[in-house]
């Protein structure tokens, strides 16, 4: 078709105003430049995203998600940080049991008729320097410099009120504890059975007589299974928290997971494309100066 073929040709005129030429080949040279920039930068960064324009949707996605990390290992170890208060206070309650069941045998020795006064008068003594202990590591156990236990008279420790742990990264995941009940309890039962459980208290006579010392029996009990109830629950909830921990690991670990497919470059095909626009940017600047030379030929036309 002669008309198509005019048309055709038209577009490649020689002029020396508009080298068609030169300028596809600039473009082509401008667009490899910015996909060989675009692959150093990734290859250099380790990241397939580096800035919204690269992927607006999965870097959205990729942030959230980083997002959701940061907050779950901060809650992994807020369970840590959780636990060992707990093991703190079950450490202390610990040696509350002990003192408590030594109580309890001095209380029943001192109930036999075999005692004599003496005795019983020895075992008071030894009695009345427990309660102190005991008041002492009610009153002072701490940790992170806060109260743990606490009773009434030396003020509310962290037990002594509910607790919420936060175990994730939304406001929802919250554990809730409380043995507060069970703290009140057992303030009351310590009261009870030495009167040394008090500051500025003097020696006391709960098992100066055979009968005081037979009705401590069944209050030291009493106190001992408070105490069990306590730590039962102590040992409970930094299991569950140990759970909590564990599986807060394995959403992190898969979460990373996740983050590292959507933001990681792909070094082996990000190498490829790289080498293709190297030589596409060679090509382009090789047929950019060769344009140059289609001036040269006009120029020819007009020598006689």
């Amino acid at each position: 078709d002669q008309t198509h073929l005019t048309s055709h040709r038209s577009r490649y005129v020689l002029s020396i105003h508009t080298n068609i030429a030169a300028m596809y080949a600039q473009s082509a040279a401008a667009s490899a430049q910015s996909r060989l920039s675009t692959s150093m930068q990734r290859l250099s960064t380790g990241f397939r995203i580096n800035s919204a324009m690269d992927d607006a949707a999965g870097l959205q996605i990729a942030t959230r998600l980083s997002a959701q990390v940061s907050g779950m290992t901060v809650a992994m170890r807020n369970t840590q940080n959780s636990t060992s208060m707990l093991q703190t206070a079950e450490g202390a309650f610990g040696e509350v049991t002990s003192m408590l069941v030594r109580m309890k045998d001095l209380a029943t020795q001192a109930a036999d008729a075999s005692s004599h006064q003496t005795d019983r008068d020895a075992m008071q003594a030894e009695y009345d320097a427990l309660g102190l202990e005991l008041y002492n590591v009610m009153t002072n156990t701490s940790y992170g410099g806060s109260l743990l236990l606490g009773n009434g008279s030396a003020g509310k420790g962290t037990l002594s009120e509910a607790m919420t742990f936060q175990i994730g990264a939304s406001s929802s995941e919250t554990m809730q504890f409380d043995v507060s009940g069970k703290m009140d309890g057992l303030d009351t039962l310590l009261k009870a059975i030495s009167a040394n459980f008090a500051p500025g208290a003097t020696a006391g006579s709960e098992i100066a007589t055979n009968g005081g010392a037979n009705s401590m029996i069944d209050q030291l009990a009493a106190a001992l299974d408070q105490v069990g109830g306590v730590r039962s629950a102590l040992g409970a909830a930094a299991n569950r928290l140990d759970h909590v921990h564990n599986n807060l690991a394995n959403m992190v670990t898969n979460t990373k997971a996740a983050v590292g497919r959507i933001m990681d470059v792909d070094y082996a095909a990000e190498s490829a494309n790289m080498v293709s626009a190297q030589m596409l940017l060679q090509a382009s600047t090789a047929m950019l100066k060769q344009s140059q030379s289609m001036q040269k030929m006009i120029l020819s036309l007009l020598q006689p």
